[in-house]
């Protein structure tokens, strides 16, 4: 166990490219870290990193090595899911990748971990699209759409994006009536983390994007808690997903704006490898989560009502 142990650690190096990071995720310290894969290529007698003061990159034997690492873990993994599958009680270690989305999953996840004290979750939070099978997920929740066939999928529910203003700002700069309006008010844009690109605000009949205009860049970040923060404190306007600011709307301290000119409609998935046995832990992590999760997007009919802003006439 010792050897496997040694190869999960490598693993997890090459797939962070971070002693660090890989420490971070297995519980131990960046230098144990390094001892360990320091031991492995004593014992192979083979250099597997490339480490500098910034980075640790793979040498082209350990880029051999670490295909053949992944399907000997996977192996093993694989076995402990079909000894877990035959005793038909879910537990174990399950990795979930998802965005954090505003605290979205939170609260559906803090309920699992109440009712499946045997699950250990290994939580991955990040905005890139990350590669279930080859990263080693059990799950995944996303919004993109599902292009890859060793997947398979279950909808969560549809959330749509929304503009939304502090209505003090909207006392101060007034309250825009159609998207050209959006041209003398501070704008404030979410950037892909992945890409680099910013969010494009899904609005539809507007000419500023016919003549080739483009809405202020006042501010531009890749966290969307810090555009809730801004315009929370009256920064500008913004566009969120809906169920990012529900209960700011709900309450008063936010409110929608150009309603019927926003055409972007969403849905979020659970996604897991088509290849593997459903395991117990993935079979009640799937159900509990598709059951619950719809509640946290969804935005009820009285709700809805205290969001409908000023509309066009």
């Amino acid at each position: 166990m010792s050897v496997l142990g040694g190869l999960d650690v490598f693993v997890r190096t090459a797939q962070t490219r971070s002693f660090a990071a890989a420490g971070r995720s297995l519980g131990v310290s960046a230098s144990a870290v390094s001892k360990s894969i320091s031991r492995l290529e004593e014992r192979i007698g083979v250099r597997l990193f490339q480490r500098s003061t910034r980075s640790v990159g793979l040498t082209s034997e350990g880029e051999v090595f670490l295909e053949r690492c992944k399907r000997i873990l996977g192996e093993v993994q694989a076995a402990e899911d079909e000894l877990n599958a035959m005793a038909q009680h879910p537990r174990g270690r399950l990795r979930v990748g998802l965005s954090l989305s505003a605290g979205l999953p939170l609260p559906v996840l803090s309920a699992f971990m109440e009712g499946h004290p045997d699950i250990e979750l290994d939580l991955d939070f990040t905005d890139r699209l990350v590669d279930v099978i080859d990263e080693g997920f059990d799950v995944v929740i996303r919004g993109s759409a599902l292009r890859d066939s060793r997947l398979v999928s279950r909808p969560l529910g549809s959330w749509r994006a929304c503009l939304v203003a502090a209505p003090a700002y909207l006392e101060r700069k007034g309250t825009p009536i159609e998207p050209n309006d959006l041209l003398n008010h501070a704008c404030l844009h979410y950037r892909w983390a992945t890409t680099g690109s910013l969010y494009q605000w899904p609005l539809r009949h507007s000419t500023f994007t016919a003549t080739g205009s483009s809405l202020p860049l006042t501010m531009v970040c890749n966290s969307l808690d810090v555009l809730l923060y801004m315009v929370l404190t009256g920064r500008g306007i913004t566009c969120v997903p809906d169920f990012a600011v529900k209960n700011a709307v709900a309450d008063g301290r936010l409110k929608t704006i150009l309603d019927t000119y926003v055409s972007d409609s969403n849905k979020l998935h659970i996604v897991w490898p088509s290849n593997r046995k459903m395991t117990p832990k993935v079979r009640v992590f799937v159900d509990f989560v598709s059951a619950l999760f719809s509640r946290q997007l969804v935005v009820g009919s009285d709700d809805q009502k205290r969001q409908r802003g000023r509309r066009p006439t």
